[in-house]
Parts: structure tokens; C-alpha cells; sequence
């Protein structure tokens, strides 16, 4: 099921937004300001469907967070419709903009294109640094060089690579094997992982975060001494 995070500072928009979606089959969470989306945030959030004028974080920079931490899309929902206004929200990343009052209808067709787009992006391959992952064929390449990984590997590669943030070793547990497995499993699988990326050659590294997890990170050339 598709879950949606919804911000708004005006509770009854809010309540109206969670009921419409749970009508058409999606799971959301409801915030009440950007503070607090952040809060709630997780990798299984799909989309954002985000007020403009809100207190403490307002919408333009919510979007902006959401987009450099999560890179997830988002729909922002505003009473101003100026063209102005527009043109911040999409200079924030919004991938789209709807006006108060509206059409449930038209909520739910726009998040629905919304998501479309981003299956279309992101179902087949993922790329970051110098490497592609294939998730059609669980396969991590390099220009012509290729690996093809055990499942759990690849699925573990996926998740670190899909969000450039610190994953905590239980939530990595969950995520990719849906439980707490042994350290050793972990370990095994983080060290694996490293071996291949190294026959690579890539920029691509796992990072350990000590007492934390685990974090990808992309070394660039000029950071190589």
C-alpha cells in the first residue's frame, strides 16, 4: 500500500486529506508542520502532499529538505495561486502545485501522475556515483564491468544507495530481511558488499558509523588525495 505524508497546520484539511486517500486505498501520516514532517519521515513514505503556508518550516522549505534527504516528489497545496508563488515552489523541486479549494478527484489524479512518473524513473535501474544497479536483474555495474549479487546483498546495496543518509543497523535488519537477524549476517553482508565494490573500482563506499550503521558515500576525484 501507498503511503502518503500529509503536512497542514489547518487540522480539518488535514482529517479531509487522510479521509479521501483512505477511500482510495492509501496509507498516510498526518503532520501538522514541517518540524514535525521531518519527524515522521521514513523510507516508506512515497510521496508528500504539502501546505504552503505553514508555521516554524513553511512549505517551499519543507520541500526543499524533502527532496535533498529523501528525494522523494511533492505536491504542493497552497490558497495562493499566483504565478509567483509557483515559481518558488518549483525552483524548491515541487513536482506539482494545486490550489485551494479543490476537487478530491483532482488530488487523487495528480498524485496518482505524480507516482507514475516516478515508477517509470526509478522501477528498473538506480544509479549513483559511477555505478548502475539493475534491479531487474540484481546487478551492479561499471561502465562494461558487471557483478551480479546474491538477492540479499543486492537488497542491501539498493537500500543504502537509494538515500545518501545514515541507515541504523536494526532498521537495515527490518528493511531488507523484515527482522532482526544476527550481527554476523549484517557484517557478513556489509563486508561482502565492500569486496565487490572494491573489484569495481568504484567511487561507491560504505561507510561505518560508529555505534550508528551504516552510510553511503561517493568520494569524487578531487577529494582523493
Amino acid at each position: 500500500m501507498r503511503k502518503i505524508l500529509l503536512v497542514d497546520d489547518d487540522e480539518a484539511i488535514l482529517n479531509l486529506l487522510a479521509t479521501y486517500f483512505k477511500q482510495w486505498h492509501y496509507e498516510t501520516i498526518k503532520a501538522s508542520n514541517g518540524v514535525e514532517a521531518l519527524d515522521m519521515m521514513d523510507e516508506t513514505v512515497d510521496i508528500a502532499v504539502v501546505d504552503v503556508m505553514m508555521p516554524v518550516l513553511n512549505g517551499f522549505e519543507l520541500t526543499k529538505k524533502l527532496k535533498e534527504d529523501w528525494e522523494i516528489p511533492v505536491l504542493l497545496l497552497t490558497a495562493r495561486g499566483q504565478l509567483e508563488d509557483k515559481r518558488e515552489g518549483f525552483s524548491a523541486g515541487a513536482d506539482d502545485y494545486i490550489v485551494k479549494p479543490f476537487e478530491s478527484e483532482e488530488m487523487l489524479f495528480r498524485v496518482q501522475a505524480i507516482l507514475r512518473r516516478y515508477d517509470k524513473l526509478t522501477i528498473s535501474k538506480l544509479e549513483i556515483g559511477d555505478l548502475t544497479l539493475n534491479r531487474a536483474q540484481f546487478e551492479v555495474s561499471k561502465g562494461h564491468i558487471s557483478i551480479v549479487l546474491p538477492n540479499k546483498e543486492f537488497e542491501l546495496l539498493e537500500l543504502l544507495c537509494s538515500r545518501t543518509r545514515v541507515y541504523e543497523r536494526a532498521h537495515i535488519m527490518e528493511l531488507v530481511w523484515g527482522d532482526i537477524v544476527s550481527d554476523d549476517t549484517l557484517n557478513t553482508h556489509i563486508k561482502r558488499l565492500r569486496e565487490k565494490l572494491t573489484r569495481l573500482k568504484s567511487n561507491i563506499t560504505i561507510k561505518t558509523i560508529r555505534n550508528v550503521g551504516y552510510q553511503i558515500e561517493v568520494i569524487h576525484e578531487n577529494a582523493i588525495q
